[in-house]
């Protein structure tokens, strides 16, 4: 197989999906694509705009009209909308809370989605996301549905989170807000979270960024061989 593939990264937040997306991306010298990043930035204008949340109407032609970039290298890319940076806002509790809710709206999954499926149509690609392996690319060439514990998942949140100067009540409450958030995203009509039925599924609770990423690269391999 000389084409280069299309591969779809999903599973809950907190799951570890953008770190092994960037890896694996970086090791294969593919386009690395967060759509997570799409959907905050969405909900980061919103916020800015004084949109309220359940405005879906706004909200769905504020996704529609805007334009929002992934530029620079795997691993430093910065996320713009109408041209400004907003890479270090949209990794706030807040528009992370937001985006959720944001990305239930179907006017903002179709403008978004569309926009996906131009960036990585032509292969040689890692998208990760909520729906890529069953919406956005139902084609794709490898599917990956990573998952963890919320234990896990809320441990890693908290850690990166004061990394990175951000306050969080504590693990308990970001727990919490971790498992509202499975919920809103596994429950909502347009586009649900879930395993698509050919996907590999792995469960990263107890490996680590490098461990995940040689499990993919063998069905990479196995793949192209």
């Amino acid at each position: 197989m000389n084409r280069k593939l299309i591969i779809a990264i999903d599973g809950p937040a907190g799951a570890g999906k953008s770190s092994v997306a960037r890896k694996l991306a970086r090791q294969l010298d593919y386009l690395f694509i967060n759509t997570g990043a799409m959907y905050r930035a969405v909900a980061w204008k919103a916020q800015q705009s004084g949109i309220p949340l359940d405005d879906v109407e706004q909200i769905g032609r504020l996704a529609r009209e805007s334009r929002i970039e992934l530029t620079g290298p795997v691993d430093a890319t910065r996320v713009l909308i109408d041209g400004e940076d907003i890479t270090e806002s949209i990794t706030s509790p807040r528009v992370s809370q937001a985006a959720s809710v944001v990305s239930a709206i179907p006017a903002v999954r179709r403008a978004l989605v569309a926009r996906q499926q131009q960036m990585g149509n032509q292969g040689g690609v890692v998208m990760e996301g909520r729906d890529i392996g069953t919406m956005v690319f139902p084609d794709a060439d490898i599917k990956i549905y990573l998952d963890a514990s919320s234990e896990a998942r809320s441990h890693r949140r908290f850690d990166e989170d004061t990394a990175r100067g951000i306050a969080v009540a504590s693990i308990e409450r970001m727990r919490s807000e971790i498992e509202e958030r499975d919920l809103r995203d596994k429950s909502r009509d347009d586009s649900p979270l879930m395993q698509a039925e050919d996907a590999i599924y792995i469960d990263s609770s107890g490996l680590s960024i490098e461990e995940v990423v040689v499990r993919i690269l063998g069905a990479v391999s196995s793949k192209m061989n």
